[in-house]
């Protein structure tokens, strides 16, 4: 009731100052006189006085005068204001300077100065009036008063704040007849105390809500729902902007889309793809619109889906053959990893082994738009590991396997790096995550030296925190910031001993742990928190993602789908028409009998022609020989072709082929007959004659010495 009443005084206090705001703005302007400045460079010449009127030494001598006609008496009688306009005071200084100076004493009538006494007085009044309605007002709204607030009930009408020293004073003193009394400011300071009483018990209860609704309270993990991508780890998880839409990728080159709005509670995707054939998923990103989606795989070429799957663009392949990469249109080596620009939609960024940075078009995949060259601190290439672009878009990142950061200017030429610092993580080892955070100013990386670091970019030279033992199995282990970015989270693998995979928060300005959650018994390797759903999904090792949420924090997402009961299967019922017999109809009303085709559909399957058997297989033999058609499988080919009679097995070819001479002979079919006409006589000698000519045997018949 007190802090009510205080409140009703405040506003009428208020209502005091504004008034006397506006009292001391007019009494200000009444006293303020408009001159033009020096004009001229006499002054203080003296006055002559003639007759009536005054006039000026200069205005004698040079016969200048006023403007306008002379008054009349009448005048002067009639228009008491236009008198002290007219004539010019010997008591106005500026009056008699202008006078001196322009020959005249002003431009017209005077305002007439109001009476600020009585304003104040009529003022003073009002608010008095105003204060007692508003108390009594007050009085029938709460009820009666305490005692302390009827002893203080008698002086509200003269009332009036009394600021302290130290408090800063807003507007023009208060007249010192408002205040008169001891008993007001006695009045006043005893209902500052109990104000300041009230304020003091509202501010602990502030701080005491504000205690209580600490960092682990704001994580949304109250409820859990599990999905199941496949039997391989999940190293690539991605949500679209809106939080309609969840992407998963795995080293099993499988692509999930999962949509909440037409999901269910057994939480079944939509659409599985492979996208790049027999290539691992490394990392999806949807755009800033969220209509198309960034495939970075164990390819040396990036592809862009769309929000069903099919392909919009491509990059194109390098030249594996040129030693300088700026000379080649693409990358030449696999791809590590890829992201959207975030202000510009049709540009992504993307990084691979070939030890470069390229940015590409969607709309021009034929050609890269720049290239940046990631150097190691001894002039020879490194290959970069991860990339990232900042908040606004100015910085292109990218951590490299020496263990450095390296960042370019995206509005300067990608020849030199802006910022460069050696020795960020160990060397030889991958760096798999760079976040930055939603203010911009901060930078956390994750590597596989099992640290996660905060970066300030403003002092870029040492981390702010660091945090080690962070076991990471896979090169896609990210970290990322909450919405707030009062916390940073990251996934652990599992160690040797340990039975489950952590996810873990810590706060982003002291870097102490705030708490962890067990996921499941593999790996954790990717974790986002959408800040537009206020839900946090987990890529697991085992092929599944997990889904947290806040049933009174969370909104759309996991939540539209856990509600949803799977709907059954409805099975498409015919009935049959009733046949209705008419065995006297007349012809044009009379239904036909429906004649029964199933006797005819099983004649027309025995008959192989109707039905289109094909050929049955040899199913009779044994031992790889066929039965009843010779041994070899030459002989039945040569029996089903028709080329010769039957050949027995156990005949003498020899004896088969003299059976048909003397039939040759006397009836040759193919040799002969063509060369019947052009074949000459053939002319034998004997053997017998000739050795008896030489009187010599053969050689083969000489004796053997």
């Amino acid at each position: 009731m007190a802090c009510a009443q205080y409140q009703s005084d405040k506003c009428l206090r208020l209502d005091v100052r504004f008034t006397l705001d506006f009292v001391s703005f007019t009494m200000d302007k009444a006293k303020k006189i408009i001159t033009f400045g020096k004009i001229g460079s006499t002054f203080g010449t003296p006055q002559v006085e003639v007759g009536e009127n005054s006039i000026s030494a200069d205005e004698q001598s040079t016969g200048f005068g006023k403007f306008g006609n002379k008054p009349s008496k009448s005048n002067v009688d009639l228009n008491v204001s236009c008198e002290e306009t007219d004539t010019v005071s010997e008591t106005d200084p500026e009056s008699q300077r202008m006078q001196e100076i322009m020959g005249f004493g002003g431009f017209g009538k005077k305002c007439r100065q109001p009476d600020v006494e009585d304003i104040v007085e009529k003022v003073v009044k009002l608010v008095k009036e105003r204060m007692r309605g508003n108390i009594d007002s007050a009085v029938e709204k709460i009820g009666p008063l305490s005692i302390k607030d009827k002893e203080t009930e008698g002086h509200l009408s003269e009332q009036t704040e009394v600021d302290d020293v130290n408090d800063d004073f807003i507007g023009p003193p208060i007249p010192e007849h408002l205040l008169n009394t001891d008993e007001n400011i006695t009045n006043v300071t005893k209902r500052k105390e109990e104000w300041c009483d009230v304020s003091s018990e509202d501010s602990s209860d502030e701080d005491d809500n504000e205690s209580k609704d600490t960092l682990q309270s704001k994580i949304p993990a109250g409820d859990e729902v599990s999905m199941l991508h496949g039997t391989k780890a999940v190293v690539a998880v991605a949500v679209d902007p809106a939080g309609a839409r969840l992407a998963t990728g795995s080293v099993d080159y499988d692509v999930r889309f999962w949509d909440f709005a037409g999901m269910d509670a057994t939480m079944q995707s939509f659409r599985t793809l492979q996208p790049c054939e027999n290539h691992p998923i490394k990392c999806l990103q949807y755009s800033v619109t969220g209509d198309v989606i960034l495939v970075i795989s164990g390819m040396s070429q990036a592809k862009v889906l769309d929000r069903d799957g099919f392909e919009v663009a491509e990059c194109i392949k390098g030249d594996q053959y040129i030693t300088d990469m700026a000379r080649t249109k693409g990358h030449t080596a696999p791809l590590n990893s890829g992201c959207w620009h975030p202000r510009i939609r049709e540009e992504f960024l993307t990084c691979a082994e070939d030890s470069t940075c390229r940015l590409w078009n969607v709309e021009k995949p034929e050609l890269h738009k720049a290239v940046m060259k990631t150097r190691a601190q001894d002039g020879l290439k490194t290959v970069p590991t991860a990339c990232a672009y900042s908040r606004d878009g100015n910085l292109v990142a990218c951590a490299c396997f020496d263990g450095s950061l390296q960042m370019w200017d995206h509005r300067k030429l990608f020849v030199n790096t802006a910022m460069l610092l050696r020795g960020a993580h160990q060397s030889k080892t991958e760096t798999s995550c760079i976040a930055f955070s939603f203010i911009g100013s901060l930078l956390a990386t994750r590597g596989c030296d099992n640290t996660l670091k905060i970066w300030d970019l403003r002092a870029f030279k040492k981390p702010l925190h660091v945090v080690d033992n962070l076991f990471s199995r896979y090169a896609t282990t990210d970290c990322s910031f909450s919405p707030d970015d009062t916390m940073i989270l990251t996934g652990e693998s599992v160690k040797m001993g340990e039975t489950g995979g952590r996810l873990l928060f810590y706060n982003s300005k002291t870097f102490d742990k705030v708490t962890d959650i067990t996921v499941t018994d593999s790996h954790v390797i990717k974790a986002i928190w959408h800040p537009k759903l206020n839900q946090i999904f987990v890529g697991c090792g085992n092929g599944a993602v997990k889904v947290y949420y806040d049933g009174s924090r969370s909104s759309r997402g996991a939540k539209l789908c856990v509600v949803k009961t799977r709907r059954k299967t409805k099975q498409v019922e015919v009935v049959a028409a009733q046949q209705i017999l008419t065995p006297h109809a007349l012809p044009m009303f009379r239904q036909e009998k429906p004649k029964s085709i199933r006797k005819q559909m099983e004649r027309d399957r025995q008959d192989p022609v109707k039905s289109r058997r094909p050929d049955l297989p040899i199913s009779s033999g044994q031992g790889g020989r066929v039965a009843t058609s010779g041994g070899t499988l030459s002989s039945y080919v040569i029996r089903n072709l028709g080329l010769s009679k039957r050949v027995e097995d156990d005949q003498d070819p020899r004896e088969a082929i003299l059976r048909y001479a003397k039939e040759a002979e006397e009836n040759p079919y193919w040799v002969s007959p063509a060369y019947s006409k052009t074949q000459p006589t053939p002319i034998f000698q004997k053997s017998g004659d000739a050795d008896e000519e030489d009187g010599q045997g053969p050689a083969t018949k000489k004796a053997k010495l």
